[in-house]
């Protein structure tokens, strides 16, 4: 079914560090994308009405509401985007999707397979009646990721043997760092395993095209307790160390060794407390023809050794992922001008209309959003009790 529309509405759920950087996206895709819908800022929604709206006023949502059940009524909304914390995703997706709305929701699709079954089972029936939905893994559109993808299909490093992920992150080294709703296991699910190790499961899986059937997982949570703080859009931060202090719930860290549907191996790394690293989202894949090699502290960069090059002169050539034939880039700056962490979401939403306005179905998907979410569940119970974990993935 193809949409014929002008407009589409979008009514957001949330309004913090992730309603920004969405809010950013709807905003400034048809600026810079020949987009066959105009997203139109429809709705904002949040309990705290004030703060919504000062989110509202600055990016130039038309209207506030205070109950994400309000955007569903709504004739003029068509897309419910939730940035909200994961255990309300279920929920609110569900009835978006009954209601014939459009979803987009951030990762990691729920804090629990079960919920996950149940939004792809929802997201499943929906489609039959041309409503799509999408899980936020804005990581798999940064141009030099989707490149990797591209060469891997194209098999330019032949055979892959060995995939390594890592997500390293330092926010939380300080044992001061406030207690915010990511430490609360009933608001998060888990920590750095799915708070960051979802992007680099789901990463790992695009590039390759194959899925994880089994893992051995270790989890840790470092600092047990922390300053009680009040809400906070922001990561990091300090508080008095005399401060009342509440309990972390979920790991500080984990890592995992994976077995790929393909014959591949693969070694999983997600940390809050590696000291001195940002935001240092990396992968390599080695194949039997070359390796490629990314890290999005270099986001602008892919890493290609080509082994069938002479080994005399043979090495890891640096490639800038900014020609305009490379994935999305021909819509913004000159060869060299690089892009940031925003764009990422600004792909998101140029992917998302696109297909609703063909009625095709967005991925990632909801079923992908649950494939993640399998691996998620077996890496914590790996951790658990030790033993090697099955995904459930057969390809």
């Amino acid at each position: 079914m193809t949409d014929t529309r002008t407009e589409l509405g979008i009514g957001m759920v949330g309004y913090a560090f992730m309603g920004a950087a969405h809010s950013q996206a709807w905003r400034t895709a048809p600026s810079f994308f020949d987009l066959p819908l105009r997203p139109r800022l429809t709705a904002i929604c949040g309990r705290n009405e004030d703060a919504a709206g000062d989110v509202a006023r600055r990016f130039g949502w038309e209207s506030v509401e205070t109950d994400w059940r309000a955007l569903l009524t709504r004739d003029d909304i068509d897309v419910i985007d939730i940035c909200t914390p994961g255990n309300t995703h279920a929920e609110i997706a569900i009835a978006a999707l009954e209601a014939g709305k459009h979803v987009l929701c951030e990762k990691p699709l729920a804090n629990t397979v079960e919920e996950a079954e149940a939004m792809a089972a929802a997201a499943a029936e929906a489609a039959k009646h041309g409503v799509r939905a999408m899980v936020g893994f804005t990581y798999r559109r940064t141009p030099a990721v989707a490149f990797a993808r591209q060469l891997v299909a194209e098999g330019r490093i032949g055979t892959i043997r060995h995939v390594r992920g890592q997500y390293l992150q330092d926010w939380l080294a300080d044992e001061n760092a406030p207690l915010s709703w990511r430490l609360d296991k009933s608001l998060a699910g888990s920590g750095a395993l799915g708070d960051i190790g979802a992007h680099i499961i789901d990463m790992a899986q695009f590039v390759t095209g194959s899925s994880i059937t089994s893992v051995n997982g270790l989890m840790e949570t470092f600092v047990k307790t922390r300053p009680i703080a009040g809400e906070s859009a922001t990561l990091g931060g300090t508080s008095s160390a005399d401060a009342e202090r509440g309990p972390v719930t979920v790991d500080d860290a984990a890592a995992f060794t994976a077995r790929f549907a393909d014959g591949a191996i693969g070694v999983f790394e997600a940390t809050r407390f590696a000291t001195g690293r940002k935001n240092a989202l990396r992968l390599e894949v080695n194949g039997t023809r070359g390796s490629i090699a990314f890290d999005f502290e270099d986001m602008n960069v892919l890493e290609l050794f080509d082994a069938t090059e002479d080994p005399a002169i043979a090495g890891f050539r640096r490639i800038m992922v900014t020609e305009a034939t490379h994935p999305y880039i021909a819509a913004w700056w000159p060869p060299g001008h690089g892009l940031g962490y925003e764009h990422g979401f600004t792909h998101q939403v140029v992917d998302l209309v696109t297909d609703i306005a063909k009625g095709a179905d967005p991925v990632p998907s909801f079923a992908d959003g649950l494939a993640v979410q399998r691996v998620l569940a077996a890496v914590e119970a790996s951790a658990a009790d030790g033993t090697t974990q099955s995904t459930g993935a057969t390809s």
